[in-house]
């Protein structure tokens, strides 16, 4: 069978959307934005027990991820953050993925104690404006050899 049509069969019936694994935990951002592109490289620096790998929302394996969760796939206005079956947006991904870098980054989960409207208001107003604020690619960058290996990009389809 198609390794990309087993890992979309797969997804369906573990309940799992593509490429990801039970235990997965994935980054998915805006590639073409340098705010995203600098907050991967900002995750490959601190986050050396790897425990997040990265997916570009416009690669393949992002799109394939993006439908699973019937969620657009031409409009970036969020970082999401996959782990397993769930996805989160917004402030909660980004303190989801603080809280489990090292120290100091982890103590950011304090802002857990701002209402999320709060939060996601600010996130939201930086997000709407990041390419004005930061710029944009024109195209995705592709990762260094050295960084590959923690985007889903080449990944093989998981196997039951």
């Amino acid at each position: 069978m198609h390794n990309g049509k087993r890992a979309q069969d797969e997804a369906i019936t573990t309940g799992l959307p593509p490429l990801i694994q039970r235990d997965d935990k994935v980054v998915l951002f805006d590639g073409v934005c340098r705010l995203c592109n600098g907050w991967s490289r900002f995750l490959i620096e601190r986050d050396r027990q790897a425990v997040f790998n990265l997916c570009t929302v416009q690669s393949p394996e992002g799109q394939a991820i993006l439908a699973w969760f019937a969620l657009p796939t031409d409009c970036y206005d969020t970082m999401r953050l996959v782990e397993g079956g769930n996805a989160y947006r917004q402030s909660d991904a980004f303190l989801r993925v603080m809280a489990q870098l090292p120290k100091p980054w982890c103590f950011l989960l304090v802002l857990k104690w701002v209402p999320a409207a709060i939060r996601n208001w600010i996130y939201d107003r930086i997000a709407l404006n990041r390419y004005h604020l930061f710029g944009r690619y024109q195209q995705c960058l592709l990762p260094s050899k050295a960084q590959e290996r923690r985007f889903l990009h080449g990944r093989s389809a998981p196997h039951g």
